[in-house]
């Protein structure tokens, strides 16, 4: 009897916590292995793992910094040199997400969010593309950006930007990578609920959506599987966040409803 061939893998920016998290458990369901990535080891979850292993998954911890271009180009040669193989879905999750203005923010505010929000998902996405074509091996790519690119609020000016320049190179890198490589991205609403909301405030901004609705982690695990599982698909956003793109909010959802 043959051995059966082992699960595709997944890699996971930011996979260990949060939404992060339930992008891995869905691609765990969906099928794949997965290789989790985390800014430190110290954010590893022996717990989560174990919750992933149940569900038929290995996975593979890994540690880097986004915003060190020579740690994120060193990311897929030394999954490779571990485990023997290449992921084939990379999904870019992890983001730094600070308080600033157009007239308040700074160089180093710009540098940091551009490294890490855009300059890491680009190079992680054209690494892996160029890997993967070396086997002639179809991958794919999905970006987590944020549904304010649609309708920019003048909070957080830097994160804002940064996520604006990933929603663009959505479009460029799936033309660019085509056809070997699709490239597509899901766009998060308000989502998970964090100390800066009060439970009051949290019911207040569910009923100003479209759909009087939050969605949840699992809704943009979901559309993150299904583009995944696409073939015909590149070059796209899935907006998740219960219509609120389709609104324009004057400010960051944490200052509203108060």
């Amino acid at each position: 009897m043959t051995a059966p061939a082992p699960r595709p893998i997944a890699l996971v920016t930011g996979g260990w916590r949060r939404i992060g998290a339930a992008i891995a458990r869905a691609l765990a369901v969906a099928g794949y292995d997965l290789a989790l990535h985390a800014h430190h080891a110290h954010s590893f979850d022996p717990a989560f793992a174990d919750e992933l292993a149940a569900l038929g998954a290995v996975v593979h911890p890994l540690a880097a910094d986004l915003g060190d271009a020579a740690a994120v180009e060193a990311m897929l040669p030394d999954l490779l040199a571990r485990i023997g193989r290449l992921p084939v879905v990379l999904v870019n999750c992890a983001s730094v997400f600070r308080d600033d203005g157009a007239l308040d923010c700074d160089a180093a505010g710009l540098d940091l969010h551009f490294r890490v929000n855009c300059m890491a998902p680009v190079l992680l996405t054209r690494a892996l593309a160029k890997a993967l074509a070396a086997t002639a091996t179809p991958g794919c790519a999905v970006q987590i950006i944020d549904q304010r690119v649609r309708n920019p609020v003048p909070d957080q000016f830097s994160y804002t930007l940064s996520k604006q320049a990933l929603h663009g190179a959505t479009r460029t890198l799936a033309r660019a990578l085509a056809p070997g490589f699709r490239v597509n991205a899901v766009a998060p609403g308000l989502t998970l609920p964090t100390d800066d909301y009060t439970d009051q405030q949290w019911q207040a901004l569910t009923a100003l959506m479209p759909l009087a609705r939050l969605a949840s982690a699992v809704d943009i695990a979901q559309a993150v599987v299904h583009l995944v599982q696409a073939p015909a698909t590149t070059g796209q956003t899935l907006f998740v966040d219960a219509g609120a793109h389709l609104e324009s909010y004057p400010r960051d959802f944490v200052y509203l409803a108060r």
